[in-house]
């Protein structure tokens, strides 16, 4: 009985993990769901879609928001702050951040007015130069991460996150969790009137 409920319990759980990995395009979704059985391990992948690369492109038009990624940063000519929304392929509640949170009118208003925007993959194996440093890809946890993603949320590795950077591109705050239209509007004003 223990071994029946162990396997629904694995299949129920692959059902989750492929259903919030699905995104409306159809694009990329990779992940790995770990099962125990008894004293075996058995490893479940599932590919869903086009390649990652194809994917993380999609993320830069959330919600018609402009994002950029921290290779192709703007000039701060506004001397604006900067908001860091951290992320994975496989993140349900990011997926669904990216549809009901910055979609919202005065939500996307705000952070046009207010911040750059930033996407990060924080699974990203790509290298990246942020502040006269190289981080790179390391493996560890569900499917690797990028050492700055690591950095950035002082070693605790939650999606979403959204990190806040001053005009200098210094850490301001690592706020981690899904939020709601409003929740991200109270974060937001709150950081961008701190300093």
């Amino acid at each position: 009985m223990k071994k029946l409920y162990s396997i629904l319990s694995a299949l129920f759980i692959i059902s989750l993990v492929i259903s919030s990995c699905k995104s409306d395009s159809g694009t990329d979704a990779a992940t790995e769901v770990s099962n125990q059985t008894g004293n075996t391990n058995k490893t479940v992948k599932t590919v869903i879609g086009k390649s990652k690369a194809s994917h993380n492109t999609d993320h830069l038009n959330t919600g018609g928001l402009k994002w950029t990624t921290f290779d192709a940063l703007p000039d701060n000519k506004e001397k604006k702050k900067y908001i860091v929304d951290v992320y994975t392929e496989w993140c349900g509640w990011c997926k669904v951040m990216d549809k009901k949170t910055f979609t919202d009118p005065k939500v996307q208003e705000y952070l046009n007015e207010n911040f750059h925007m930033i996407k990060f993959d924080a699974e990203q194996k790509d290298a990246i130069t942020f502040k006269g440093r190289i981080y790179d890809w390391k493996a560890g946890g569900r499917n690797g991460y990028n050492t700055l993603a690591k950095e950035l949320l002082g070693n605790r590795m939650s999606y979403p996150t959204m990190v806040y950077l001053d005009e200098n591109m210094n850490k301001i705050q690592a706020i981690p969790g899904y939020k709601k239209p409003d929740q991200l509007m109270a974060e937001l004003k709150a950081i961008n009137e701190s300093l």
